[in-house]
């Protein structure tokens, strides 16, 4: 082992190569679900470097069969599943790419931009604004999560209704493959029919495959206004409804659809007092929709207004506030974003990021609502999400006075079995947009298409055949 440390400090330097001391940020992931043990951080400055690490540890592996050496990619550490920290063997080498955040090139005619894989996100977004451009992949995690994780997972956020997920805001990749080989696949094109899409076999694969170390994003003009109000309906059938309203009044400025349950919100207003939560206290859901407009602010307050008269009307909307202001309008965001501090505070949960048909959301919740109070009485579900794309996060709080701690060793695994043989009833998906790690590998043998997986599995052994790259995530052997 210290002839391959000794190789690897030559290659990005001795003051980049950490082996020792407080190595928690690299190790442990963000929810402090897990804590592994690394062989050494390895921070790479550029992508040359990257492919000489992967190229020592392969020659490495080949040079010693009994080895166990292997490679994390990380980017900002934020991940929900457990798929970017070490495991507890001590021979893994977490590849922190947070050195790498050069912007390359913004091609305004092009409308792209290319960028290092540890661009943090937001700083993406602010590049992009600064050309009078837009990025629109948006998430809680902006300021700390960076462009190769995004796209390591296919990260979702509150715009996928609009712009879809990160695979659909890529144009190419600059990959490090599991040999040490650098494929520049940078380009910015729209259109290529020249083979299998490569880009899109590495986005989504979590590192397994790997190493995401550049991409080219697709930009948009910024809009004219952007306008968010706050809808209280009276059930999520109600703001299915909603959804399909405004998907008429609005077309593709419909760029939000965020669906809130009540108890949700009752955290936000009892763990931060400061923040004003509008209209919850007497219905079951909240909605937050975002309207972009490419015209005027004043075209798209009266197509908002429209909207919501029509649905109040039609007694979908019970009540319902436009944000008079760019702050306002913030204030309602933070709300939204501030659902899972609020549930953090609340104690220990089990989390879920499903996906199942909208035309089924309402009727899978009331289904699964129904079995998870049957089997834990006083359980408390926290149900909030991307509703205009099918994304809830459906997370469970153990029930009032109960030992957080003991409730989930007790019950998370009859809790996730419970909602996922639901998910799979209603032709959904147990992962939309965290990723499957090693939180949800092994559940992917009971809910994934064995055909399916045994694709997978070539895939993996075609491209990373020594199971170099981030070994037991996503898929098992």
């Amino acid at each position: 082992m210290q002839t391959l440390l000794h190789t690897l400090r030559q290659i990005v330097g001795a003051a980049h190569v950490f082996t020792d001391g407080d190595l928690s940020a690299w190790e442990q992931d963000w929810r402090k679900r897990e804590r592994g043990k690394a062989l050494a951080v390895i921070r790479p400055a550029s992508t040359q470097e990257v492919a000489a690490v992967v190229k020592a540890c392969a020659e490495f592996r080949a040079a010693h069969p009994d080895s166990a050496v292997s490679i994390v990619p990380q980017g900002g550490n934020t991940g929900l599943s457990v798929g970017s920290t070490p495991d507890e063997s001590g021979q893994q080498i977490v590849l922190s790419l947070q050195r790498m955040n050069a912007l390359r090139e913004i091609d305004r005619a092009n409308l792209t931009m290319t960028v290092e894989a540890g661009c943090i996100l937001q700083s993406v977004q602010e590049e992009a604004e600064e050309s009078d451009l837009l990025f629109p992949l948006s998430l809680a995690a902006e300021g700390t999560c960076t462009i190769g994780g995004n796209l390591g997972t296919n990260a979702g956020g509150t715009q996928v209704l609009r712009y879809g997920n990160a695979r659909d805001l890529c144009l190419g990749l600059e990959v490090v493959t599991a040999r040490g080989e650098i494929w520049d696949g940078l380009g910015g094109l729209r259109k290529d029919n020249t083979g299998y899409d490569l880009r899109d076999l590495f986005i989504g694969s979590e590192g397994t495959l790997g190493v995401i170390t550049a991409a080219t994003l697709k930009l948009y003009p910024l809009p004219a206004a952007r306008l968010t109000a706050w809808a209280a309906v009276r059930s999520l059938d109600s703001a299915v409804a909603l959804l399909g309203l405004a998907q008429q009044h609005l077309g593709a400025g419909l760029t939000g659809f965020e669906a809130m349950g009540q108890f949700a919100l009752d955290l936000v207003a009892q763990h931060f007092a400061q923040l004003r939560v509008p209209l919850h206290q007497n219905v079951p859901y909240c909605v937050l929709l975002e309207n972009s407009d490419h015209e005027s602010e004043h075209h798209a307050r009266e197509r908002f207004e429209h909207l919501l008269e029509a649905a109040m009307e039609q007694g979908h909307v019970f009540d319902a506030i436009v944000a008079e202001s760019l702050s306002q309008a913030k204030q309602l965001w933070h709300v939204r974003e501030s659902i899972p501090l609020a549930q953090a505070l609340e104690g220990l949960n089990i989390k879920h990021d499903i996906a199942v048909p909208v035309s089924c959301i309402a009727a899978f919740v009331q289904t699964t609502d129904a079995l998870l109070q049957a089997a834990i009485p006083g359980i408390r579900l926290v149900n909030f999400g991307h509703l205009g794309d099918g994304n809830l996060h459906f997370n469970v709080q153990a029930p009032v006075g109960a030992d957080a701690a003991e409730f989930l060793r007790q019950h998370e695994e009859q809790v996730n079995t419970l909602v996922f043989d639901s998910v799979q009833r209603f032709r959904g998906s147990i992962s939309a947009e965290h990723g499957v790690g090693s939180l949800k590998r092994d559940k992917l043998a009971h809910y994934k298409s064995p055909v399916a997986l045994d694709l997978m599995r070539s895939i993996k052994r075609a491209l990373d055949p020594h199971n170099l790259m981030n070994p037991g995530r996503v898929i098992s052997p």
